[in-house]
């Protein structure tokens, strides 16, 4: 749902906002669902009208943070806690190592790729942009998306095929010049 959320409003912490707000209406509401649909489409199409909604709404607003200065955060970078005492041996020094972080190449590979793809998709427009996630992100079928974007089957097609167009144009450069490895399917 934060996914989906995330296509219409511009920040993490809005689509979390719209989410929650979903929910609510969604208990609000529960006595008029009918059950035309699955509950899982209707849900999800409140959870459309209220990101548009908000997405609109945020377009017409700066937010409160963009004219702070950014100076009025002073606090250390780093917790003070986390270093030894100035009476220990080793003053200034970690108290304890961090653990050991996964060093694989494959693992930034994958975070890259995955980067790649959310900055493609992110510039698609906004009805294909939804398609795709639905589809392709978050895994609805054809009719669900159909049901909570209230469009028809051939539009859906039609948006779908263009966005997974747009995407791989957008990916052909970047994978064109990553060196494939072996085993990866990417070859």
């Amino acid at each position: 749902m934060l996914l989906l959320a995330r296509t219409y409003v511009s920040t993490d912490a809005s689509a979390e906002e719209v989410v929650q707000d979903t929910w609510l209406a969604v208990i609000r509401g529960i006595e008029r669902f009918e059950g035309r649909s699955s509950l899982r489409t209707w849900v999800y199409r409140i959870l459309v009208n209220t990101a548009k909604k908000r997405g609109v709404r945020e377009s017409r607003t700066v937010p409160w943070s963009s004219l702070s200065g950014g100076d009025e955060d002073r606090s250390p970078t780093v917790d003070p806690a986390l270093f030894r005492d100035a009476d220990d041996r080793y003053p200034g020094g970690w108290r304890s190592f961090p653990h050991e972080w996964p060093s694989s190449e494959r693992t930034v590979l994958d975070g890259e790729v995955l980067s790649q793809v959310r900055t493609a998709i992110d510039t698609l427009p906004e009805r294909q942009r939804v398609v795709i996630t639905l589809r392709d992100v978050l895994g609805h079928s054809s009719d669900e998306v159909c049901q909570m974007l209230d469009i028809t089957g051939a539009n859906q097609r039609v948006m779908l095929h263009r966005a997974r167009a747009a995407v791989r144009t957008c990916l052909a450069p970047y994978l064109e010049q990553a060196p494939a490895t072996e085993g990866d399917g990417m070859a």
